[in-house]
C-alpha cells in the first residue's frame, strides 16, 4: 500500500499536467486587432474592446482541445469616430443586424513545441467560413494573486469579400479599402478552477 501511494505521489503532477484544463480569455491584459491597406500605400489598424472566450486545453491529446470566443462589433475602435461608425453601418459590419462575430475551432494540432494549428468556423454579418490560426503559446505562470496565467498569440488574414463586407471606392491610387484583412489576437487567458461539489 505504501509503494502505491508513493508512486501516486510521484506520478501526480504528470497527471496533473495531463488532464484536460480551461483558460477564460482576460481582456484586461490582451487585445484582439486587424489591419487593412489603405489607398494601397498604408495600413490602416483597429481593435475590438469587448470580446469573451474559452480556451480547452488538452495537451496529452490536443484533438480533444477547443477554443471559442465572441467578439461585440459595436465595440470595434480605429480612433476615428466618423470612420468606426462606417465600419458599424450596413455597408461593412451591419452592427444593428449582426451585432457578434463568433470563432469555434474545429481542430486543434500541435505543429511545434510552442506552437498550434488552430482551425474553426469564423461567423462575420452572417457569413461563416473556415479560417485556420497559427498560435504560439507560453508556458503557464503564477499571477499576483495565486492564479494560473498562459499567453495565446494568433494569426490569420481574410478576405472581407468573402464575408460580404464589399463595400469600396476606386481611386487613381487604387481600391480605398484593401481585400484582405490581417488578424492578430494577443491573448492572456486565467486557468479556471474545478468547481467543488456542493454539500
Amino acid at each position: 500500500m505504501k509503494k502505491l501511494l508513493a508512486s501516486l505521489a510521484i506520478l501526480a503532477p504528470a497527471l496533473a499536467l495531463a488532464a484536460p484544463t480551461t483558460w477564460a480569455i482576460d481582456p484586461t491584459h490582451s487585445q484582439v486587432g486587424f489591419a487593412v491597406k489603405h489607398l494601397v500605400i498604408s495600413n490602416v489598424r483597429g481593435e475590438f474592446s469587448r470580446y469573451s472566450g474559452k480556451v480547452l486545453l488538452d495537451e496529452a491529446d490536443l484533438s480533444r482541445s477547443s477554443v471559442e470566443a465572441t467578439i461585440d462589433v459595436n465595440s470595434v475602435s480605429t480612433k476615428v469616430a466618423d470612420r468606426d461608425a462606417h465600419l458599424k453601418s450596413p455597408d461593412f459590419f451591419d452592427a444593428a443586424k449582426y451585432p457578434q462575430m463568433t470563432f469555434r475551432s474545429t481542430q486543434v494540432r500541435r505543429t511545434g513545441p510552442h506552437t498550434l494549428e488552430v482551425t474553426g468556423n469564423l461567423t462575420l454579418h452572417g457569413v461563416t467560413r473556415p479560417v485556420v490560426l497559427a498560435v504560439e503559446t507560453t508556458p503557464a505562470v503564477k499571477g499576483m494573486f495565486g492564479e494560473t496565467r498562459r499567453g495565446f498569440a494568433a494569426t490569420t488574414r481574410i478576405n472581407r469579400k468573402d464575408f460580404g463586407l464589399a463595400w469600396n471606392k476606386v481611386v487613381e491610387a487604387g481600391p480605398a479599402v484593401g481585400d484582405e484583412v490581417a488578424i492578430s489576437l494577443d491573448l492572456e487567458a486565467v486557468k479556471e478552477q474545478p468547481k467543488t461539489a456542493q454539500r
